[in-house]
C-alpha cells in the first residue's frame, strides 16, 4: 500500500519537490521540432510546473527559457523573434537562446547587458524532437541510449498526446498488463479468433502470471501464459527512469520504441511516443480482427485532436475527453460490440487514467498480486528520489545513458523452457538492432 505521504512525494513535480528534483536530472522530450520555425513565434511550454517559452532563432538554434523577461517580468511569449534572438516588446531588451542579454536599447550607454541573463535551459534536437535538460549541473548528461534513437531519422516516427492527469497514474496504466484482457478485449470470445491472432493468448487466459525484477534502467516484468502446445506466451515490458515505458504491443524481435510520460505539471502529462516505423507492432499491423475478417470492436487506430492553441496546456489535446465522457457509446458497451464502449486502445487507457481524477489518492486503493509491477516501480522511484535528496546519489540513467541499451519489450512464444531472464537475454541477442548512431558519439 502507498501511504498518503508517499503518494505526495511520488506525484508532485514542481521546483523543490523530491520527484521534481529527480526529473531535473534527465533530458526530457518537450516539443516536436516542427513546432518551432526560424524567427517564428515563440511557443508556450509547461514543464515540471514551470512556465517556459521555446523559440528557434535565425540560425536554427532552439532556446527554452522562463517566459518572464528579467527586466520587468513581462512575458517573452509576446516577444519579437528576430535577428538571432528574442526581443521583449516592453523595452526592447533582447536575449539569445542561452538567455544572454545581447541588446539593451532602452538604457543609455553604458548599459549593463552583460550582467543580465534570462533563466534558460539546455536544448538539443534528435529524432524530430526538442529535448530539454532542466538540471543545474554545469554539464548535461548524454541523451538516453534507447535503441530507437540509433535508427535512421527517416525511419523514426513520433507522436505527442496530452493527458489530463498526474504522470504516475498515466505511466502505471502502461505497466499494468492485466487490464488488457478486460478493458481492451473483454468482449472477445476466443472461438472467434484465428490461431495466429496475437490477442488470442490474452483472451484464453485473462489472469496472467508474472515475473518481475529491478533492472539497471528501472523495473521489468514478464507476464506469461501457457500456449497449450508446450510453449509459453511471454509479454516483456519495462519502466525506465524517470518516466519512460516500453509496452509489449509488438513482436519482440523488432519492437524498438520508447514511450515517455512527461510531467507538464502535477495534473497534466505529455505522452511522447517514439517508434521504429518498420517494427512489427500495433502501429504497423492491421487492426485486430476476428477470423471472419470483422475488426474487433474498440481497436480502431488513430486519434482526433482539438486544434492547438497558444495556452500553456493547449497542445496535442484529444477531442474525446472528460467533457464529453470520452465519447463513450453505451449501446456498444451493452450489446458487446466494444467492452468499454470507448473506441480506440489509447483512448480507452486515457479515459481510465483521467477518470481517476487529477491525482489519485492512493489511500483508496486495494492492490492485488497483479499489481506487483506497479508497487515495485513506485518503490524504485521513491527510493531513488530519496537517495538523491539525502545522499546525493544520482538516479539510474541520469549520468550513464548506456543503461538503457539492454531494454526491449514485446511479445513472443518460446518453447525452450528456460528461466524467463534467459529467454529475454537469448531473444534480445537474436533481435534486430540498429548500429549505434554517429550522433551518440557527438553528444
Amino acid at each position: 500500500m502507498t501511504t498518503a505521504s508517499e503518494g505526495e512525494e511520488l506525484t508532485r513535480v514542481g521546483p523543490g519537490t523530491i520527484m521534481g528534483t529527480l526529473m531535473r536530472c534527465y533530458w526530457m522530450p518537450a516539443l516536436m521540432s516542427s513546432e518551432l520555425v526560424r524567427d517564428g513565434p515563440p511557443v508556450r511550454l509547461m514543464l515540471l510546473g514551470e512556465k517556459l517559452i521555446a523559440f528557434r532563432d535565425s540560425e536554427g538554434r532552439v532556446g527554452v527559457m522562463d517566459h518572464r523577461c528579467p527586466h520587468r517580468c513581462a512575458s517573452l511569449f509576446l516577444g519579437r523573434n528576430e535577428q538571432g534572438g528574442l526581443r521583449c516588446i516592453y523595452h526592447g531588451w533582447k536575449f539569445d537562446v542561452a538567455g544572454n542579454c545581447v541588446d539593451m536599447p532602452s538604457v543609455p550607454p553604458p548599459d549593463f547587458k552583460q550582467k543580465v541573463k534570462a533563466k534558460a535551459y539546455r536544448a538539443v534536437e534528435r529524432a524530430g524532437v526538442v529535448w530539454v535538460h532542466m538540471g543545474a549541473h554545469a554539464e548535461a548528461p548524454p541523451l538516453p541510449s534507447f535503441e530507437i534513437l540509433d535508427a535512421p531519422e527517416d525511419e523514426i516516427r513520433v507522436s505527442f498526446i496530452q493527458r489530463d492527469c498526474n504522470f504516475l497514474q498515466a505511466l502505471e496504466g502502461e505497466i499494468d498488463t492485466a487490464h488488457f484482457g478486460f478493458l481492451h478485449a473483454g468482449h472477445v470470445d476466443v472461438d472467434d479468433l484465428a490461431e495466429d491472432e496475437p490477442v488470442r493468448y490474452t483472451v484464453i487466459d485473462r489472469a496472467p502470471r508474472y515475473h518481475l525484477t529491478d533492472a539497471p534502467w528501472g523495473t521489468q516484468y514478464a507476464g506469461y501464459r501457457p500456449t497449450g502446445s508446450g510453449g509459453t506466451y511471454w509479454r516483456f515490458a519495462n519502466f525506465l527512469f524517470p518516466f519512460w515505458t516500453q509496452a509489449p504491443n509488438g513482436e519482440f524481435a523488432s519492437h524498438m520504441h520508447a514511450r515517455a510520460w512527461v510531467p507538464l505539471d502535477d495534473t497534466h502529462t505529455m505522452f511522447v511516443f517514439i517508434w521504429w516505423k518498420r517494427a512489427v507492432s500495433a502501429m504497423s499491423l492491421p487492426q485486430p480482427a476476428f477470423k471472419d475478417g470483422r475488426p474487433i470492436g474498440g481497436t480502431s487506430r488513430g486519434n482526433t485532436f482539438l486544434p492547438n492553441t497558444s495556452d500553456w496546456l493547449g497542445r496535442f489535446r484529444l477531442d474525446a475527453n472528460a467533457d464529453n465522457d470520452w465519447k463513450i457509446d453505451r449501446v456498444a458497451q451493452q450489446n458487446g460490440t466494444i467492452y468499454s464502449g470507448i473506441d480506440g486502445i489509447h483512448l480507452q487507457d486515457q479515459a481510465i487514467t483521467e477518470s481517476m481524477g487529477p491525482i489519485v489518492d492512493h489511500v483508496w486503493e486495494h492492490l492485488a498480486p497483479s499489481d506487483q509491477m506497479i508497487t515495485r516501480t513506485r518503490r524504485r522511484l521513491l527510493m531513488a528520489a530519496r537517495a538523491l535528496r539525502d545522499q546525493g546519489v544520482a538516479p539510474p540513467g541520469a549520468e550513464d545513458g548506456s543503461v538503457y541499451c539492454g531494454a526491449r519489450s514485446g511479445y513472443l512464444v518460446s518453447h525452450d523452457g528456460d528461466d524467463w531472464q534467459k529467454v529475454y537475454a537469448s531473444k534480445l541477442a537474436e533481435a534486430v538492432h540498429p548500429p549505434p548512431s554517429p550522433m551518440r558519439a557527438a553528444e
